[in-house]
Parts: structure tokens; C-alpha cells; sequence
């Protein structure tokens, strides 16, 4: 299975990755809001680590912890990818009883969707088609997207379901059914419907859109909140728009199903809609992770012109800092919105609406002012006390400063210092610390003690009650230990440069515990000279527990400190690193047996202490065999 399915094709549905050299990729991790790239994944070794937070693993790690599957769900999931078909253990009641529940509620939709859109083709669908031609949209359209409809009988798609084996519960839990009198009754009746999809592509609900003026339901009606569903979490179109927004650097946020349609018939593939929520925190780490969060990227809101559609923008500036993505704004003319303004002037309007965007600040600063007279000296004096907060809002400086100036020409005051004055200590103030937040210390605290330097808690303090285990101590990272961690990871990535030599030493030549641990298991993995495609795999199995598991995949992902034109030389840079490690060994042990000849002396026990003077002077020698032949000298 994981060599069936590659651990870089599955990360990279859900977030963008670039190449870190060595054969490794990077992007943003999905487990944990960060602005650099701490996220590798190694191909060759099938096994990902955050540097941030810590986490790592296998394929099927990776998925049961961004879908919140069991590892069989996850099995299913990654089966179901590649093609592979399952043999479930007899004794059970059918595939069905032994299925992950999310598998089971993920294959209802699937059921669902195939169903609905048969249903498009249907006599009582005419409203439906017409409604579609009416927006430009042809029923090549319609199956690109996998548009559907849901019939007005209260349990035809119930009973579908029904017969394709999935239960009453299960429909209920999906959201597809609700509970009626008599028992379970179709959601959506009489309605257009568009399946949602997450990022694997997976269908995880449904919106739907009210076709007859009998049905007193809301306008849109959509999938409640699911096991599979959270509206926060989704963005309609992120399926077929996740590799254009990744290529081209661009997001475009339309707020409606059509309009989605309409720009990318129109050639605007990088748009992308809420579901029925407001634009929120989960959104924007979706985009985030897809846009590697740069500056050069952009994520461009789109609202109608109106009254409504200027109150939605302000609200997006609100958001914009959170992105370091450039955040521009396309308003619709005349109300319309991107499906309006497709059937009115055709595909270029639509991508010149796009084209024709301005930065969010700029409309936000614009928006305010507008709202106050400035032919009266009340009216730029009401101005600018509105908008000043809005530009101290600004965390770029150099940003901050241009539209303070742009701000003193927009309300027509020729002291520029003065705006800028008031900006200043506007900013200021707002930056000054308040009463600590509750958590925020001890945020604070494990960020510096941990994050991207490696390390959980120091000292080898318990974990906290029912938190994840806790990561290897800080000092690991000291340079004392920087040549025990790189001999590691050239035995764990590129053992055939250390074997058979690494074999021969010992656990106590690692002066970090979990670095010994780690040594051991790779010993009992059969050691580096019989390192074959499953040596990796072997080691992590043969871990004591989940946080020396972690260690070895953090070993296993972490680029060598090897400069890239040196990347040929890893054969000799890991004789160095032999030949440091053992060097350092022999030192303490020189030390060691130095300290207790002393005492043997002091003692007057003169056999013992020859004995101990003969070890040093043996050592002594080796010692300077392997600063004078380096590595050579490792093997006599």
C-alpha cells in the first residue's frame, strides 16, 4: 500500500510543495498556523516531520491525523486511491459492519452525488436545466461539476440509498436524510444541488438551491454540521482549483456555487466559495498552505457592488493580515456578481474583472472615507479620526506609511506629518501589551523551548495529561550533540555510508538518551549492513515508544547539514561524522579512566592503577590514529 500510493501525492493535496534539496520537499504544515515552510517530506523514505510542532510519520499517519480517520479508515482511504482492492477478516457482518465510519459516510455521498446527478436528466428536472441555461451553464457544465438534482418526493433518495446497503443511521448521521415521522425523509426536495468536495476530492455534503416558489425553505439550504462536514473547514471548487491556485499564486473568493461555475468557464480556475458561512480562520489555512503563504502570492475577494457586498469587504480587511499574501479586491459593477456579469458581457468581463483588481487596504481606506463630507472642515476632521484607525491597523511599516500619506491627500490636509503623527501613535498604542490572555504564556513558552528548534519540554519532563508525548530535550540541538544527531540521520537515510562500521558502536558513545534509544533501535532493525527497503519501517517498529518513534522520523526527514554543492560528499561527510562520534567517545573515556588511575595512586594501590595507566595510553594512541587518518583509522 505505501509503495502503491507515494507519501508526496497524497501530502500534496492538501497543501503546495517545493523542493528543499537532498531529495526532500517543504511546504506549510497542515497541523499547526506557521508562516515558513517547517513541514518536510522525505519520498524515498515514505515519512513526513513538522520541525514546528513536531508531528511526523508514515502515509498513514499523515492521513488519519489531517482527516481524523482510524488507520483502518485511513487503509480504505489510501486503498480506495490506489485502486486496491480490500479483504476484509472473516467473521463479521459484511464490509459494511467493518468499515470506519467516515468511510461509510464519505461512500453515502459518493451514492448521493452519482444519484442526484442522474436525476438532472429527468422530466421533473426541467427546472432545474432551465434554471442553468438561464446562467450560461450547458449540461457539459453541469457534469464538470457534478451538479445534480435532488427530486421533490420526501424519501426518493432515501430509498436509493437504502438499496445500495447503507442504513437509516447512517443516512441520518450524513446529513443527507433528517428525521421524519415516520422515519428517515430525504434533505433536499425539488432542488439544484451541488455536491461539496474536500481537498482529496472526496464529496462531503451538499448545497442547494430552492427552485420553486412553494418551497418555503431557506433559499439555499446546505449539509449540516457532520463528521464529514464543517463548513468552516471546506471551500467549494478547492477539488479542481488546488493545482492552478498553487501554479499561479493566486486565489480568487466568489460567494456563490454559480459563481464559481462562471469564472472557471470563464478561464478564472482559481476560484473558489464559502458554504454558506462567512470567510473564516479555517479558509484561510487552507489557502495558506496552498499559496506557501508568500509575498508574491495574491488572494483576491470578490463581492457585488452594493451596499452589502462593500460591508462583506471590510470585513475580509479584518482577515487580510493574516495571510502574507498580497490581498487585493474586484468589486462587480452594477450588483452583479461573476455569474451575472459572465451571461452579460461574456467570459472577458470576468477575467477582466479579475485583472482589474486593487488592494484591499486601498478599498478599505476609500470605503471609510467616502462615508463623510469633506467639502466641510467637520467632514475631513470625522474622516480622518475614521480612517486613522484603519491604516494604524497596518502591521507593514513601510505599507503603513504610504497610506498615511495617501490618507492625508484622500481628506485633502497638506500637513502630511501630522497624519502620520496620528498614525504613529495610533499604532503604538495598539501594540503596547494588555493583561495576558489565558494559555498565552504558556504559548510563549513552548514556542521558545520548542517550535522549529526541534525540541519539546527539557529535562525529560512527563508529558501532560492526555497531550501527545513530549518531543526530545532542547539541548539535543546543542552543538555537543550535533555530530551524534548527523551520524543518526546518515545511518537512518544513507546507511550504506556508515555500514559496516556503525554497527560496531556502542549505545553509550551517544550522550543523549533518546539519540542511545534511537541506536538501539536500529540495532534491533538489524543494524546498517543489512539495511534494505524495509530498514526504516524496522526501526520505527522497533521503537520503545511513540515519542522515540518521532525521533527517528524527525532523523529520517531532516536534511543533512551538508551544503548543497556538497551533497556528492556524503559518503565523506559521514566518515567524519564516524570518525567525531567515536573521537568523542574515546576522549570521556580517556578522562574517565585518567580520574580513576588518580585515585588508584592516591590509594597506593599500584597494580590497579598500572593497569588503568596502560587503558589510557591504549586509548591515547587510537586517539591519535583517528586525528592524524581520520576514518581510516576505524578499521584498523
Amino acid at each position: 500500500m505505501r509503495d502503491a500510493v507515494p507519501i508526496d501525492a497524497v501530502v500534496s493535496d492538501y497543501l503546495q510543495l517545493r523542493n528543499a534539496g537532498g531529495g526532500q520537499l517543504k511546504g506549510l504544515c497542515p497541523f499547526h498556523d506557521e508562516k515558513s515552510p517547517s513541514f518536510h517530506v522525505s519520498p524515498s523514505k515514505g515519512l513526513y516531520h513538522c520541525f514546528g510542532c513536531q508531528e511526523g510519520g508514515d502515509t498513514f499517519d499523515f492521513v488519519m491525523k489531517v482527516e481524523h480517520l482510524s488507520f483502518s479508515e485511513a487503509v480504505e482511504r489510501l486503498a480506495a486511491q490506489a485502486g486496491i482492492t480490500l479483504r476484509y477478516a472473516e467473521g463479521g457482518y459484511g464490509r459494511a459492519s467493518q468499515q470506519g465510519e467516515r468511510t461509510r459516510l464519505v461512500e453515502a455521498h459518493k451514492a448521493a452525488a452519482a444519484y442526484y446527478a442522474e436525476q438532472l436528466d429527468g422530466p421533473e428536472a426541467e427546472i432545474a436545466r432551465r434554471f442553468l441555461a438561464e446562467r450560461g451553464f450547458d449540461r457539459a457544465a453541469a457534469g464538470h461539476f457534478g451538479v445534480g438534482y435532488a427530486p421533490a418526493g420526501w424519501d426518493h433518495a432515501v430509498r436509493f440509498l437504502r438499496g445500495r446497503g447503507f442504513t437509516d443511521k447512517e443516512l441520518i448521521l450524513s446529513g443527507i436524510a433528517q428525521e421524519g415521522r415516520r422515519g428517515p425523509i430525504d434533505r433536499f426536495r425539488g432542488r439544484l444541488l451541488w455536491p461539496i468536495r474536500d481537498m482529496g476530492g472526496e464529496v462531503v455534503g451538499f448545497g442547494a438551491r430552492r427552485l420553486r416558489e412553494d418551497d418555503t425553505g431557506p433559499k439555499y439550504l446546505n449539509t449540516p454540521e457532520t463528521p464529514v462536514y464543517r463548513k468552516g473547514q471546506v471551500l467549494y471548487g478547492i477539488d479542481l482549483a488546488k493545482k492552478d491556485i498553487a501554479k499561479a499564486n493566486q486565489a480568487v473568493v466568489v460567494e456563490g456555487y454559480t459563481d464559481v461555475m462562471a469564472c472557471h468557464l470563464a478561464g478564472v480556475t482559481t476560484a473558489i466559495a464559502t458554504c454558506g458561512t462567512a470567510f473564516g480562520e479555517g479558509h484561510i489555512k487552507i489557502l495558506r498552505r496552498l499559496l506557501m503563504d508568500n509575498s508574491r502570492s495574491e488572494v483576491i475577494f470578490t463581492f457585488d457592488g452594493d451596499a452589502a457586498g462593500r460591508k462583506a469587504a471590510l470585513r475580509a480587511f479584518e482577515d487580510d493580515q493574516k495571510f502574507a499574501s498580497k490581498t487585493w479586491i474586484a468589486i462587480t459593477p452594477g450588483g452583479m456578481d461573476p455569474c451575472d456579469l459572465r451571461c452579460s458581457e461574456g467570459d472577458a468581463a470576468v477575467r477582466a474583472l479579475v485583472e482589474g483588481r486593487s488592494p484591499l487596504f486601498e478599498f478599505a481606506l476609500r470605503s471609510v472615507v467616502d462615508e463623510h463630507n469633506l467639502e466641510t472642515a467637520e467632514g475631513r476632521s470625522a474622516a480622518l479620526e475614521a480612517a486613522t484607525p484603519v491604516v494604524a491597523g497596518i502591521k507593514d511599516p513601510a505599507i503603513q506609511h504610504e497610506y498615511a500619506v495617501r490618507l492625508a491627500g484622500l481628506v485633502g490636509i497638506p500637513d502630511e506629518r501630522f497624519v502620520l503623527r496620528r498614525v504613529g501613535q495610533l499604532a503604538r498604542r495598539g501594540r503596547e501589551p494588555g493583561p495576558a490572555r489565558p494559555g498565552r504564556a504558556a504559548s510563549a513558552a513552548g514556542a521558545s523551548a520548542g517550535g522549529a528548534s526541534g525540541a519539546g519540554p527539557a529535562g525529560g519532563a512527563p508529558p501532560p495529561e492526555g497531550g501527545r508525548p513530549a518531543g526530545p530535550p532542547l539541548n539535543l540541538r546543542s552543538p555537543a550533540h550535533r555530530a551524534e544527531r548527523e551520524l543518526l540521520k546518515v545511518a537512518l537515510q544513507q546507511p550504506q555510508f556508515v555500514a559496516p562500521v556503525f554497527d560496531a558502536y556502542r549505545e553509550d558513545e551517544f550522550t543523549g538518551p533518546p539519540y542511545a534509544v534511537v541506536r538501539r533501535a536500529i540495532a534491533e532493525a538489524g543494524g546498517t549492513e543489512h539495511a534494505d527497503e524495509g530498514f526504516l519501517a524496522r526501526v520505527r517498529e522497533a521503537a520503545p515508544d511513540d515519542t522515540v518513534r518521532a525521533l527517528v522520523t524527525e532523523l529520517a526527514v531532516e536534511p543533512l547539514e551538508l551544503p548543497r554543492r556538497r551533497q556528492r560528499e556524503a559518503d565523506t561527510y559521514a566518515a567524519q561524522l564516524l570518525r567525531d562520534v567515536r573521537l568523542a567517545a574515546v576522549q570521556r573515556r580517556i578522562a574517565e579512566l585518567e580520574s580513576a588511575a588518580r585515585r588508584q595512586d592516591a590509594q597506593g594501590d599500584a597494580e590497579r592503577s598500572a593497569a588503568l595507566w596502560q587503558e589510557v595510553w591504549t586509548l591515547q594512541r587510537y586517539r591519535t590514529a583517528l586525528m592524524e587518518r581520520g576514518a581510516d583509522a576505524l578499521y584498523g
